[in-house]
Parts: structure tokens; sequence; C-alpha cells
């Protein structure tokens, strides 16, 4: 006990000190074995912990699982060996070339579109929107991208908006290639930026920033407005609001689903073979992601348009997109869990920590009392 009490004095911890509660007669009955049970006894707040420690499913939502190791001996080093100069010699500058190629061939079509067209609105936003899908056909194609799709094609229809889980920026690449979503986005700073403010906007994307209040306002009447128009293009929705690693589903933003229209779910699952196509933006910039995915061997993935959903009477929003998300995770193979993805950017409001600290004085205080 003497050890257990030098070390914990080393520790430098924002607390009370117990003992000056306690009488002489309770500190010297001390148990001769402190079992884990007993100590977990003493607050809810410690059992917590210690459940986070032992399952963190919060943070395993953002981890990228790295593959396991092949080229374990000699006979199969050579062959890696092999493959890193096919990826990166041979594979990797033609995809380069191809995407450069697909930049050029778009530019030199989209600009004189945009600006010489602007009087017939209706063609102009026709052709941009086909250049826009020739461009993410494009980009897949850099990676060698093998897709397969589900279901049927979306179409260009009032009172709908389509969601979907999200790992990457690519899942809006992968669906735009079929079909020309007007998503709602981060913004985001640099080149991806550019494409934002020149391009996407054409075709009815809206972008938000997540720390400014106003602009969800915004977004809620630009949203309503959107669906309500016979000629826009269909809404993309992705509303975990982060990006996920793909094998969890994290809780859904309700504002997809108090728009009072059609709910068409569509569910994404990369195959992990080749490439991990999870895109963990604390760590690693949208450009260095793309890197990753051109040199490697290809990006295998199953999209499927799921039939489209309505909400039921006595149905909140809330408890609609549990009901979708169900249907997504279900179809793509993924494990729910009860956490709000803004949590990966924002700390737990002071209110919140403030009644951890007062349930766990409170649970100190009864424990004293019941001595």
């Amino acid at each position: 006990m003497a050890g257990l009490r030098s070390s914990s004095s080393e520790i430098d911890l924002d607390r009370p000190n117990i003992e000056e509660y306690l009488t002489t007669e309770i500190i010297g009955e001390t148990p001769k074995k402190l079992h884990l049970k007993d100590l977990l006894d003493i607050s809810p707040t410690l059992t917590e912990a210690a459940g986070a420690i032992v399952d963190d499913s919060f943070t395993r939502c953002f981890k990228s699982n790295p593959p396991e190791p092949w080229n374990w001996n000699i006979y199969l080093f050579p062959l890696w060996c092999l493959g890193v100069v096919i990826r990166y010699g041979i594979l990797f500058p033609a995809r380069v070339a191809i995407l450069a190629a697909g930049w050029i061939a778009f530019f030199s079509a989209f600009f004189p579109v945009h600006f010489l067209l602007k009087g017939h609105n209706k063609w102009r936003r026709k052709i941009e929107r086909k250049l826009v899908e020739m461009m993410c056909s494009v980009f897949v194609a850099s990676w060698t991208g093998v897709i397969k799709y589900h279901g049927p094609r979306p179409s260009i229809r009032p009172q709908q908006v389509f969601v979907a889980n999200h790992t990457s920026m690519i899942d809006f690449i992968i669906l735009e290639q079929m079909t020309a979503f007007a998503v709602i986005m981060q913004k985001h700073p640099g080149w991806v930026g550019f494409i934002q403010k020149t391009i996407l906007e054409s075709v009815g994307c809206i972008w938000f920033n997540r720390t400014e209040a106003k602009d969800r306002e915004v977004v809620s009447r630009k949203l309503r407005e959107h669906t309500e128009g016979v000629d826009n293009n269909p809404l993309l929705i992705f509303p975990e609001g982060t990006c996920v690693n793909n094998h969890y589903t994290v809780m859904f933003k309700k504002g997809a689903f108090e728009l009072g229209c059609a709910v068409c779910p569509v569910a994404i699952k990369y195959n992990k073979i080749f490439v991990d196509a999870f895109w963990n933006s604390k760590k690693q910039s949208f450009t260095m992601h793309l890197a990753q995915l051109m040199a490697s061997w290809a990006v295998v993935c199953d999209v499927w348009y799921l039939e489209p959903q309505y909400i039921r009477p006595g149905e909140t929003p809330i408890e609609f997109a549990e009901r979708v998300r169900d249907m997504i995770s279900v179809r793509a193979g993924l494990k729910k869990v009860p956490w709000d993805g803004y949590l990966k950017y924002f700390r737990p409001s002071p209110k919140l920590t403030e009644r951890k600290q007062q349930i766990f004085a409170e649970s100190v205080l009864q424990r004293l009392e019941e001595k």
C-alpha cells in the first residue's frame, strides 16, 4: 500500500485528496488484495473509463488498419520488389499522364462552354454536367477503379435526396461519374477549393463550414430550395458529416431527413485487397491520398442504390435517419456505433464536462457517507 501511495504521489492529478475525508481507522483497514471489481465499484466514472480503454469504438471508426505483411520470406520478397517497381515506375507515371490529359481536355471544353453559353442556361448546364461526369471518370481511371454499381441509376426528379455512407472524398467522384449529383460538402482550401468554386458550383453543389453556425442556416434553406427545383441535379448528402473507415457507420445528421421528400439510400463498400480508400484528413492531405490511390494496383468498390424511403406517420426525423442508416449498414456490411462524427473535430462542451465532474463528486460523497 505504501508503494501505491508513493507512486500515485508522483503523478500530478488535479483532484482532491480523498484521505483527508477518511478517518485513520478506515485507512488502517486495508484489504490484503485489491481486485479490479472493487476499484470499479468506487464510481461509475471509473467504470466508463475502463470500458473506454478496453473497447474504444469511437477511435476505431477513424483508424486505418495497416495490411498484413506478406513479403516475409526470401521467396516472396523478390515478387514484392517487382510489384513496387511496376506500381511506382510504370503505373504511377502512366496514371499521372492520364489525369493530366483529362484535365487539359476538360478545361479546354469547360471554360468556353461556361462563358460563351451564358444566355443558353439549359444547354450550358447539360454540357457542364456531362463534362463533370467525364472528368470524374478520368479520376476513376487514374486509380484503375473497378466499380460495380447495383440497382437503378439515379434520375433527375424533384422532391428526392440521396444519402450515402462516407469513407473518402472519392465517394463523391465514384458516384459523380454515373450521375452529376449536387453534393453538400465542407469547404476545402488549395486546389480542391478552387475546383469547388469554379467547377462544381456549376452543377449546383452547396458548400459549408462546419465551424460557422450561420452556414448551417443557409445550407438548410438551400437544401429545401434545391429539392423543389425540377431541373436541378439530384442532391447528394453524406449525413455522417465526416469520413469513417468503412468498417463502421456513425450517427446520421437529421437535416436530410426533415425535408419532407424521398430519401434514396446509397451504400458504398470498398474492398481493401489492394488499397485502403479511407481518407484520414487529420493525418494526410487529399493530394497525398490521391497519390496513394494512384500508386496502388486498383481501387475496388461496390455501390448499391437502395429503394427510396419515406418518413412514416409518427416517425421523427432522427428515427427516420436511424432506419436509413440501418439499411445502409446492413447492405454494406458495416457496424453501427452510437457516436456523433463531429466529436472528431470538436472537444466536448464545458457543460458536459462539468456534468461528469458533478456525477463523480456525488458518487464519492455518497460512498463516504455510507462509511
